[in-house]
């Protein structure tokens, strides 16, 4: 059994995509293990790019499986968009690609926050790229996050209004004007209505306990190779 790992050691654009689609071969399995979709992973065939920002690098190998683990943040919306324009490869992102159950959900609100704390932090803002990535992993380690698994519970939607209301006081006690925030020149419930159906995308895959997954594929000899997403020194 064995397991490498694919890290960037400086600022990330360091051409991991392109190095994970050279190894895949040598692999059975490709697991992302971190990061959100802020990554880029470009990779190029026959003259025509394409990136990955959430999906593993090994998905145009179809022999092979892919699995987005449970440390890493999923926005819906973005990863329906990556779902669709694979599909237009003529690749079923469906047939090679499961998804950790653990993986936590980047909410419309998530992105409203890191807004919000970019603000707020004035001429001290740190570039973030806005995607709602930090606010989301602040919630997964205070245990208030909404995990893809949520989404085939009858509470769900309980859940996710919960976590909202409180996104909504958090965002207004830093004196931000949530009413006129709006997500690629959508109003944030113009957006949550098209996040919400793109929910249906993720019901259509395998979601796993990855952690389980990932150690009986160690048993059955299986090689894994880990994909990491942001540069260390990013991180």
């Amino acid at each position: 059994m064995k397991v490498d790992v694919l890290l960037g050691l400086q600022w990330g654009d360091e051409g991991k995509g392109k190095v994970v689609d050279v190894l895949t071969p040598e692999y059975d399995v490709i697991a992302r293990f971190q990061g959100g979709p802020n990554a880029g992973h470009t990779l190029e065939f026959d003259g025509t790019k394409h990136v990955l920002h959430i999906i593993p690098s090994g998905i145009f190998h179809k022999e092979k499986l892919n699995v987005i683990g449970n440390g890493v943040l999923i926005e819906p919306l973005i990863f329906h968009g990556e779902v669709e324009r694979l599909a237009q490869r003529n690749v079923d992102a469906t047939a090679n690609l499961y998804i950790s159950k653990k993986s936590h959900l980047i909410l419309p609100t998530h992105r409203m926050l890191d807004a919000a704390h970019e603000l707020a932090k004035g001429a001290a803002k740190i570039g973030s790229t806005l995607k709602g990535i930090g606010p989301a992993y602040t919630d997964k380690v205070s245990r208030s996050g909404i995990r893809v698994g949520d989404i085939l519970e009858f509470d769900f939607r309980e859940k996710y209004q919960m976590l909202k209301f409180q996104h909504l006081q958090l965002a207004r006690s830093l004196r931000f004007n949530v009413e006129e925030f709006t997500i690629e020149g959508m109003t944030l419930e113009q957006y949550e209505e098209k996040w919400l159906e793109s929910l249906e995308t993720l019901r259509k895959f395998k979601l796993i306990n990855s952690e389980y997954f990932i150690n009986k594929c160690l048993k059955e000899g299986k090689k894994i190779l880990a994909e990491g997403a942001q540069g260390s020194m990013l991180d």
